[in-house]
């Protein structure tokens, strides 16, 4: 395993979309979460080695050797250190299935991003050429509007951040599959704000039958919204999504802040649990996040734990959905979340490239992601493989999901240890945001839990239908 590099996490800049960015810097340890974390501070993470086992997780059926890729050879590492598509794959044991063809081939994953990047085609083939992978079929549309001309300003290079890393890694994980672009011409902040927009360009690629999966990288906290009702009135794309003459599945990250949601004004956050929609929509696919750590080389399945930054609750917009009737005891009369999780952790980072420059100006090239905006792409990739496993696409894959985990799926991987308690400070007063506990079986930090792909993707392109 190669040496730890230690990294500088900062807050991209709200344009839609979670993540945090990771870019290289010197230090002696990574600092651990502490009674403080000022709302807009970047905080200190440690950046993965060479090899990594799937943390976060335990259950029979995940303690046992990953078909998958060996060792890595340090030539894989990137310049900006960072988990690497060939570690991923690991890590999921994704191994057995790329072998066997299954790989995303016939299959279009939507990636949805306010603003885009003017540079991701260019961004994409670097990033494929230094990692091996097949050369993306890669398509860029703008159906709600032109996306204004691009300029260097916090906004608009947090955006491309963040498309940066929703294209490359969804196609990491399915590398056979076609990637649409769907760009939008407003940011999405809190509230209301830029989802008319995205709503419209998902009907747009829906209706038209343009990808059999939506990954979505964004989200508002639910009571920045004037109502519920205004919520539902932006439902269309997803109802449309769950019609059976259409079957898109629609994926959306649960945020990166615990149990706690960013305020309307997004300098802060409310003191109180709050939860994340589209997150939180019942036909939507809510992924949390998890931890991969350092195994010493190994392409096993080990222990871990819950990321602490993933987002997670009741929500008091939906009601309890009939396919969590067997989690009543965690969720209540509520629509809980997250489903399911993946990789998040910024100590189990991704390697993303990107070349449009940054704010303040910053040397382009290779950095490290993490957050659920990489949970999301990722578990979109999944998708794509059990869609192309299926031979059609799936649709809303929730209530499969819950059938499985009642089953005891070998795909899905418990998660028991981790809390996504939320302790910030504004205004010169420390406020602790209570958090949940991963557990057995379903829980409020990691939903039913992560994956094994050898299993999980044939299991759910037979439970899907």
């Amino acid at each position: 395993m190669g040496p730890h590099r230690f990294v500088r996490a900062a807050w991209v800049a709200r344009a839609g979309g979670y993540r945090r960015h990771v870019r290289s810097a010197s230090g002696d340890a990574p600092a651990r979460r502490g009674p403080r974390v000022n709302a807009f501070l970047g905080t200190w993470a440690v950046a993965l080695g060479l090899a990594v086992g799937l943390a976060g997780c335990s259950g029979g059926a995940a303690h046992r050797p990953a078909a998958a890729p060996g060792r890595v050879s340090k030539a894989a590492a990137p310049p900006g250190g960072g988990l690497s598509p060939a570690q991923a794959w690991a890590a999921y044991d994704l191994g057995p299935l790329l072998r066997a063809g299954i790989n995303g081939s016939g299959q279009t994953i939507a990636v949805v991003d306010p603003f885009g990047s003017p540079t991701i085609a260019h961004d994409v083939a670097v990033f494929d050429k230094r990692f091996g992978l097949p050369s993306l079929s890669l398509r860029v549309i703008q159906p709600a509007g032109a996306v204004p001309r691009y300029r260097p300003t916090e906004v608009r290079t947090g955006a491309a951040d963040e498309t940066t890393l929703d294209v490359e890694w969804a196609h990491a994980m399915a590398p056979g599959a076609k990637i649409l672009l769907v760009e939008t011409p407003t940011a999405e902040n809190e509230g209301r704000t830029g989802f008319p927009q995205i709503i419209r360009a998902e009907r747009y690629v829906v209706g038209h039958h343009l990808a059999g999966v939506i990954s979505q990288s964004f989200g508002a906290t639910e009571p920045t919204f004037r109502s519920s009702a205004v919520i539902q009135a932006l439902r269309g794309a997803y109802r449309l999504a769950a019609k059976p003459g259409y079957r898109v599945t629609v994926i959306a990250s649960t945020g990166d802040s615990g149990a706690a949601g960013m305020t309307y004004s997004t300098r802060s956050y409310f003191t109180t649990p709050e939860i994340s929609w589209p997150a939180s929509d019942p036909l939507v696919t809510a992924v949390g996040g998890t931890q991969l750590t350092p195994a010493g080389g190994a392409t096993r399945l080990g222990p871990g734990q819950a990321w602490s930054g993933s987002g997670g609750g009741r929500s008091a917009v939906f009601g309890r959905p009939a396919y969590q009737s067997g989690v009543a005891g965690v969720v209540g009369q509520r629509r809980g979340i997250p489903d399911i999780s993946m990789d998040a952790s910024c100590a189990s980072g991704a390697a993303v490239y990107g070349n449009y420059g940054g704010y303040p100006a910053q040397p382009t090239g290779w950095s490290t992601a993490c957050g659920t905006s990489l949970a999301a792409p990722m578990l979109a990739g999944i998708v794509a493989l059990a869609a192309q496993q299926a031979g059609h696409t799936l649709g809303a894959i929730n209530a499969a999901l819950y059938r499985m985990a009642a089953r005891h799926a070998r795909g899905i991987v418990d998660v028991v240890r981790g809390e996504n308690g939320f302790t910030f400070s504004s205004r010169g007063r420390t406020h602790v945001v209570p958090g949940f506990h991963a557990q057995r079986g379903y829980d409020l930090v990691s939903g039913l839990g992560t994956i094994d792909a050898a299993e999980f993707v044939p299991e759910l392109a037979k439970a899907a239908g």
